[in-house]
């Protein structure tokens, strides 16, 4: 094992949780009554209150029994265990949610005093910026009919270069499409100058021999794509077209590539150019090689955070898994709410330089999918909004497959790298508390049966949320709710003797390691990582298979694979906003038989 993972032993990691409590009880005053309750008075001071006691009472849980209800008691004495749990409670329902998000929910339920209340509670959520507001009060006026008021909004916003001129042309919502047929639109600042791309490309699905490009258009387009250089007569390229009923997006493919070689070119509409794209094929699969798989889940829309898109671009991975509470929507119900958290991450710059150079690859969580911690039950169509969500999450994403098509709908899918192959998981559509299951019965089949099938040196199996036991004290969300179905998932794996696996996960807010035992059997371990970038985080909780964990800041996890030689390997690195490395460990194949 490498250096850096016996850096987090016991001590060191008792140490750097207690150093954490010390700094957030240093910023939890002063404080102040606002009439409604008791506030701190910045923004700052009150995340860190929401860290700090969501953290104690995390804590409090993980301790044995006779202890946490001593402590208990004692906070009853002092008055203050009343204020913990309400802490907590608000930690969790506010700690990671921007106001302009939560706006745009109450705008879907008409609401209109809830819209007003949710941008003026800014003391207790995250504010997502000044062009986040302004596009919310356009959309608010669109919506009550105000055309006036929404175009001269806009002009304002625009001539002040608040909002981008492309924020307006975005998608087919029935709002902005308000705003873009009154005759004064054409005429606002920068409108004219609005080219035909407005997000992407995406690069996504790249194998050894295929690519797949992801854009979305201003208006509808008839795409083609053209490579530069000698042409290629075993390159198929494909074409594809952007409509109103695909929110104006596309996903242009080639196919018939060569391995490891770069191809470079234009996504076109007819003559016109609209951007140049770059990628370079994988190795062949099966083959041994070297390569880089970046992750994380937990990426909120917090402006000051992200540089994180910059720092994993510089790390230069082959792939990015986004695991999950991908855009924080939580209004399954409310399409205007999950085009605004789309629209927004995908006209982030700094977002889209990465993506269109690195292969996305993406799986959602509650936050994504429905509301905190949903368990929707087993049924197809039930509730009603799952396929609408779900063809939202596949309108904004380039994955190359979505679970088991229109007969067994879902966003699971299996992909290799070489000699890796990863099998991603929703962790959501069909999960059903009653029944204990996660996945439901076709997915399962299916990940049983690709796991027994499969010839690659390392499986990784990819979940939403975490494997580990007592991950999240008191919590049902995790796999501990499944816990015959993750012993099921387990068992299936020894009895088979399938060699070379191991898991990886998103869900909690910091980036751990950690091992499960198993009696006869190799151990499992679990790699996780969910904090891309939220503000919001959570303590490193002491399980018997914590190796290291990581909540200082910002953070994802990088798994560099190598299977040339005698025995593969690959190296877990734990790398923060700052592109520092604050952990690295090595596993071994010879580790997983």
């Amino acid at each position: 094992m490498g250096k850096k993972g016996e850096k987090s032993g016991n001590s060191t990691r008792i140490r750097t949780l207690t150093n954490r409590t010390k700094i957030c009880c240093a910023t939890v005053t002063p404080w102040s009554y606002t009439g409604g309750g008791f506030y701190l008075d910045s923004t700052v001071n009150q995340v860190a209150r929401l860290r700090f006691f969501s953290g104690l009472f995390e804590a409090i849980l993980a301790l044995k029994l006779p202890t946490a209800l001593c402590f208990l008691y004692f906070m009853r004495r002092k008055h203050l265990f009343l204020l913990v749990l309400l802490s907590t409670t608000v930690s969790i329902s506010e700690a990671q949610h921007d106001v302009q998000r939560n706006a745009m929910i109450a705008l879907g339920q008409g609401k209109g005093g809830g819209f007003e209340e949710a941008l003026l509670s800014t003391r207790k959520r995250i504010d997502a910026g000044k062009e986040e507001t302004d596009m919310v009060y356009i959309l608010k006026a669109l919506s009550e009919g105000k055309i006036d008021v929404a175009v001269e909004l806009a002009e304002k916003s625009l001539e002040a270069g608040i909002i981008s001129p492309g924020r307006l042309y975005a998608g087919s919502g029935e709002l902005l499409e308000r705003l873009r047929r009154d005759p004064r639109f054409a005429a606002l600042p920068g409108i004219a100058e609005v080219g035909n791309l407005i997000h992407g490309p995406m690069l996504g699905a790249l194998t050894a021999t295929s690519a797949s490009l992801w854009v979305r258009t201003k208006g509808g387009h008839s795409l083609t794509l053209e490579l530069s250089g000698e042409p290629d007569s075993s390159v198929i390229l494909s074409g594809a077209v952007s409509t109103a009923s695909s929110d104006y997006t596309a996903v242009l493919t080639l196919k018939g590539l060569q391995p490891d070689q770069t191809y470079e070119g234009f996504v076109m509409s007819g003559d016109e150019k609209l951007a140049p794209f770059s990628f370079t094929t994988g190795p062949e699969k099966g083959a041994e090689a070297s390569f880089k798989v970046a992750f994380g889940g937990g990426a909120g829309f917090v402006p000051g955070f992200h540089s994180m898109w910059k720092t994993i671009k510089a790390v230069e991975p082959d792939a990015l898994l986004m695991l999950g509470d991908n855009v924080y929507i939580d209004d399954p119900t409310g399409i205007a709410t999950q085009h605004y958290c789309y629209y927004r991450r995908q006209s982030e710059p700094l977002w889209r330089k990465l993506v269109s150079r690195v292969p996305v690859y993406s799986i959602y969580d509650d936050h994504d999918f429905g509301t905190n911690d949903c368990s929707p039950g087993p049924e197809i169509d039930k509730p009603a909004w799952k396929r609408p969500v779900l063809e939202v999450f596949r309108q904004n994403w380039v994955n190359p497959g979505y679970g088991g098509g229109k007969e067994n709908p879902g966003c699971w899918y299996d992909f290799s790298m070489g000699s890796v192959q990863f099998f991603m998981l929703d962790g959501r559509y069909y999960r059903d508390q009653e029944s204990g299951s996660m996945l439901g019965d076709f997915q399962k089949k299916w990940l049983f049966d690709e796991l027994n099938a499969s010839e690659a040196t390392f499986k990784v199996i990819v979940s939403p949320v975490p494997f580990t036991p007592e991950i999240k004290p008191g919590s049902r969300d995790p796999w501990d709710g499944f816990p015959e179905e993750r012993e099921e998932i387990f068992s299936f794996i020894e009895t088979e003797k399938i060699e070379g696996v191991f898991l990886v996960a998103a869900d909690r807010h910091r980036t751990d390691l950690r091992r499960i035992d198993r009696e006869g059997s190799y151990p499992l371990y679990e790699f996780m990582s969910s904090r891309l970038t939220n503000l919001h985080v959570h303590p490193v909780v002491e399980t018997p298979g914590l190796i290291w964990g990581y909540n200082e800041t910002c953070s994802f996890g990088v798994m560099e694979f190598d299977t040339r030689g005698d025995d593969a390997q690959v190296t877990f690195r734990c790398i923060d906003i700052e592109g520092k490395e604050q952990y690295s460990q090595v596993l071994k194949l010879s580790d997983l038989r």
